[in-house]
């Protein structure tokens, strides 16, 4: 651990607030849908297609950013993807059709992702082993200001003074980051010149990474399960706004009481730490989840539920969502130290490449019914278990073998 450290709350409310860059970018403009569908003449489905080139953004980025944050420090790097996070937002602000606004939410990721990489590196910079988990815990807490305030705060904005206000208001939110992360955030990581930035060894780095059993086991269970959030956020303006035919304001404060499930999972997986490890908790929240999502595709197609059977199945896959995503990111990054940057960034890339093909699969639902979508969520719930259980049972069977081989006594 870094000795220079600032306090833990000022340190953990400042890589908190980083984080929440893209959940912010993501949940204020979700109430605008509407909005900015009948201005470029679209439908609201098309509208996502901008959500889903985020996510593609910020699987792009993040493997970018990785080697950078290892060779020249957290800051530097940090410093130009803020910078290009302003000037996109700039351009979503003032997009004319479709087309440049999903181009534009592409850079805005490129750029804002930069804060996510290096707030997560920074968590293993400053921490280590169980305190990760607590610590992931705890900056989930600070990113459920997102889904509290950003979509309600989202829609007044749209509703009052048009959807191009939304971009304002995150303009402001970059520039503000921007000056936190020069005058009051530590460095986490002093520059790596051994670290190459040519693309050989960084392709090579990052198989290297890829190829441990623990990264790719744990990275995959989480990354998979953990895009049924992904496809909550694209499907929520449809499911909410169009199906259900909730007012903007309403939709904003059933999106805060959805996050109060994630949030406060997150916060119980610190008081579950104390009696049960995180590899534990991790397979009985992707059980809990993929149980859900199984009677929630069910239900649908019999059409037994409504709105408030909707949103109570949703409040409990998104309960599960929290306490997958602190264990499984603390597990996959564990055994990184001096190239935490990069494992951070893969990891960060192959979650938001799996949450950009369900975002997008979404995006290409054409009916109004919630049947689709609750056989997305269920398929990505079962993957994330299944893919958890294999990539487990071929560990163990590998440690088992090796341990035998030691203990055998050796042939005379």
């Amino acid at each position: 651990m870094n000795p220079k450290r600032p306090n833990n709350f000022y340190l953990i409310l400042m890589l908190g607030s980083l984080t929440a860059l893209s959940p912010f970018s993501i949940d204020m403009y979700l109430p605008a849908f509407p909005k900015i569908a009948s201005d470029f003449g679209v439908s609201v489905t098309e509208v996502s297609l901008s959500l889903s080139s985020y996510f593609i953004g910020l699987a792009c980025g993040q493997l970018f950013y990785g080697p950078l944050l290892d060779r020249f420090g957290r800051k530097p790097p940090l410093y130009g993807g803020l910078i290009l996070y302003i000037l996109a937002t700039l351009g979503c602000m003032l997009s004319r059709s479709i087309e440049s606004l999903v181009a534009f939410r592409c850079l805005q990721a490129l750029g804002g992702c930069a804060a996510q990489v290096a707030s997560v590196a920074m968590v293993r910079d400053f921490f280590e082993g169980r305190e990760m988990a607590k610590i992931f815990s705890l900056l989930v807490l600070i990113l459920g200001v997102s889904p509290l305030l950003a979509p309600t705060t989202g829609a007044y904005l749209a509703e009052h003074y048009a959807w191009h206000s939304v971009f304002i208001a995150l303009l402001i939110i970059g520039c503000a980051l921007l000056a936190m992360v020069f005058f009051f955030l530590p460095e986490g990581h002093q520059p790596d010149k051994s670290q190459s930035l040519r693309l050989g060894p960084i392709f090579k780095g990052y198989f290297s990474i890829l190829s441990h059993p623990r990264f790719y086991t744990y990275t995959f269970a989480g990354a998979l399960a953990f895009s049924g959030l992904f496809v909550y956020l694209a499907s929520s303006p449809v499911v909410f706004l169009e199906i259900y035919k909730v007012p903007p304001e309403t939709y904003g404060w059933i999106f805060g009481m959805l996050a109060a499930g994630l949030i406060g999972c997150s916060q119980l997986n610190i008081l579950l730490m104390r009696k049960f490890s995180s590899d534990q908790i991790l397979v009985s929240s992707l059980t809990f989840g993929a149980i859900i999502t199984l009677i929630f595709m069910t239900g649908s197609y019999l059409g037994v539920y409504g709105l408030f059977g909707t949103i109570l199945l949703l409040f409990l896959y998104l309960s599960s969502a929290g306490l997958v995503n602190p264990n499984a990111a603390s597990l996959a990054l564990a055994p990184f130290g001096r190239n935490a940057g990069s494992a951070s960034a893969l990891m960060g890339s192959i979650q938001m490449t799996v949450g950009a093909i369900a975002s997008t699969a979404v995006g290409l639902v054409t009916v109004k019914e919630m049947f689709p979508f609750t056989v997305i969520f269920a398929i990505a719930a079962s993957l994330g278990l299944a893919a958890l259980l294999f990539g487990k049972s071929k560990h163990d069977k590998a440690a088992a073998t090796s341990q035998t081989i030691l203990s055998e006594p050796e042939s005379l």
